[in-house]
């Protein structure tokens, strides 16, 4: 009996560190990464064989990079917020109120009679403050960030409506054109910002004790607030340096459309949050990736540019982000599990 006994325990033993190493791998940020990279190259694959020459050209190329700088910027943010236990719906009024109110006549002309910087300047200005907004009102009133970014969604974007009074505006700024709207050494000017952004974001999550703190705040927060950590006064942090993130993604794509409109950014916070979800951040916070952001931006900027290569419809373009949407989440919940149960 006891020999039976001891066998048993002993197959008990053997058998699940092997399941265990290969769900380890999976948790594993290498291992998320090297996920992303498999489904990137797949995709790519497809878009290869689907589009041909088409697809796999330099121009193209850069175009995709090009369409994902200004999303990836945004989802940069993005990812502090979700990581620090929060949400932002706003992103998108935000980047639209941003455009408006750095393109109007007084800002165009203070920065033809000077620099384009005050063009610049405002558009920051304006997207740290909606930032900042948000952040008061969910870490100080104890509003629900879904409802209180859904107010600055609604009032962002009306606010940008009066100011325009629902016109385009057109950049007259020619050197703010030129300057935004170039290339250095071959590679746009906007995927060099997206660049310097993403590593900026990276060094900040990572090695800083501000990175420290948000993942901190987000595993949780009334922990986080008995080790020292200002609570409050980080949360409010982290909606300021997302609505940065947006000022900075308005003059992208004023660089990029040379207008500022009212409509611009529309969905934005959809594509931001999805982004950041296939890049592995978990939704309930406590866990964030800059790296992985940056390949779910690539990953639907790219499925874009093959569904719009092969004709399809941007209806099926969103029944696929919904559908992969769905997917990560359930993979994120299946793996948590995992690593609970073990």
């Amino acid at each position: 009996m006891s020999e039976d006994i001891t066998t048993t325990s002993t197959q008990e033993t053997v058998t699940p560190p092997a399941a265990q190493r290969s769900a380890g791998i999976l948790q594993t940020g290498f291992g998320r990464n090297l996920g992303l990279v498999v489904a990137l190259v797949l995709l790519c694959i497809v878009g290869a064989i689907t589009a041909g020459d088409t697809f796999v050209t330099g121009a193209n190329l850069l175009t995709i990079l090009r369409l994902a700088a200004v999303i990836g910027v945004v989802s940069v943010g993005m990812t502090f917020v979700i990581t620090g236990g929060g949400i932002d719906l706003s992103v998108g009024a935000m980047v639209a109120l941003a455009s408006v109110w750095a393109t109007t006549l007084a800002t165009q002309q203070m920065a033809t009679d000077y620099h384009w910087i005050f063009m610049v300047s405002t558009a920051l200005v304006v997207g740290s403050a909606c930032g900042l907004v948000n952040g008061l009102l969910v870490a100080y009133g104890k509003v629900v960030p879904f409802i209180a970014t859904l107010a600055m969604l609604a009032a962002a974007r009306g606010l940008a409506e009066i100011i325009s009074e629902r016109r385009t505006q057109i950049i007259t700024v020619n050197s703010f054109v030129d300057f935004f709207g170039g290339s250095l050494i071959g590679v746009p000017v906007l995927v060099w910002i997206f660049v310097l952004v993403a590593a900026a974001g990276w060094v900040l999550l990572n090695r800083t004790t501000f990175g420290r703190r948000t993942f901190a705040v987000g595993g949780n927060a009334e922990a986080a607030r008995l080790a020292g950590i200002k609570v409050q006064r980080h949360t409010v942090a982290l909606y300021v340096l997302a609505g940065l993130c947006c000022g900075i993604a308005a003059v992208m794509l004023m660089a990029r459309t040379t207008t500022g409109s009212s409509t611009h950014g529309q969905l934005y916070e959809l594509d931001a949050i999805a982004a950041v979800v296939i890049g592995g951040t978990l939704l309930s916070g406590g866990r964030g990736t800059i790296v992985g952001t940056v390949f779910g931006v690539l990953i639907f900027t790219t499925l874009n540019n093959v569904f719009t290569l092969n004709n399809l419809s941007i209806s099926a373009q969103s029944v696929a982000k919904g559908a992969i949407i769905v997917i990560a989440v359930l993979l994120q919940q299946r793996l948590a599990r995992r690593g609970t149960s073990s």
